[in-house]
């Protein structure tokens, strides 16, 4: 095989993956299991003209399709954190939806104490609206398979720890391990990129006073953690 044509392939197959690395937002430092949960600095939620621009700004369909799935929230603890999961990692860059629309349906299941906090957190996984707009004209899409979903150790010893009140009633944290997947065309060649990742989904589930019956709950996301470093 042209050795020149088998790198060329390479660079192919990896320009997805290696756009979006250069350009997403990255949290600058990891948070403590206590400070994630109390005292942050407040980061503030896209309002309807910035959303509207950074739609204009990405190149975005003005009237897209169906809008990203909501997550369902009366689930069970371990179920929410898979649905958290799949949203977060799951986007389409040709639906017509931008990041914003993407980073809304998680919004919409924060504690409301932790809203603004955790608009910060999904906007570091997200690609930024200048790599979108580069993404879009490869029609790349992302998801996860996710592989193992537990309880760290680390909550655990945080938790026995805690002093009353210090952690809410309810909380706990799933630390995640996937396979995220991205694909997309290079002119009309298939192209795809995947790579192992591991993060903590930080929830508070609480019961729910409704017609549903006793025993249910519904859950909302705390915050997460960095991308590739999770609790253990």
């Amino acid at each position: 095989m042209d050795p020149a044509a088998s790198e060329d392939r390479r660079r192919r197959r990896l320009i997805i993956a290696a756009i979006a690395a250069g350009l997403t937002l990255l949290l600058l430092v990891g948070v403590g299991v206590y400070g994630l949960l109390r005292g942050h600095a407040p980061t503030t939620a896209p309002t309807p003209s910035e959303r509207a621009s950074e739609t204009s700004s990405t190149g975005a369909d003005p009237t897209p399709g169906a809008s990203p799935a909501p997550i369902p929230q009366n689930v069970g603890p371990e179920a929410f954190a898979r649905a958290v999961a799949q949203a977060l990692f799951a986007w389409d860059t040709a639906s017509g939806n931008s990041p914003s629309d993407y980073a809304q349906v998680l919004a919409d299941v924060a504690h409301g104490s932790e809203v603004d906090a955790l608009v910060g957190d999904v906007r570091a996984y997200l690609p930024t609206a200048e790599a979108w707009t580069q993404l879009r004209t490869y029609a790349t899409t992302q998801w996860i398979t996710i592989d193992e979903v537990v309880v760290p150790q680390a909550w655990e010893t945080a938790v026995s720890q805690a002093a009353p009140g210090q952690i809410p009633d309810g909380a706990t944290a799933y630390t995640i391990t996937g396979t995220r997947h991205r694909e997309g065309t290079w002119g009309t060649e298939p192209v795809e990129a995947s790579r192992p990742v591991a993060f903590t989904v930080f929830l508070v589930c609480t019961p729910e006073a409704s017609a549903r019956g006793a025993g249910t709950r519904s859950c909302e996301v705390l915050r997460l953690s960095q991308l590739d470093n999770p609790l253990r």
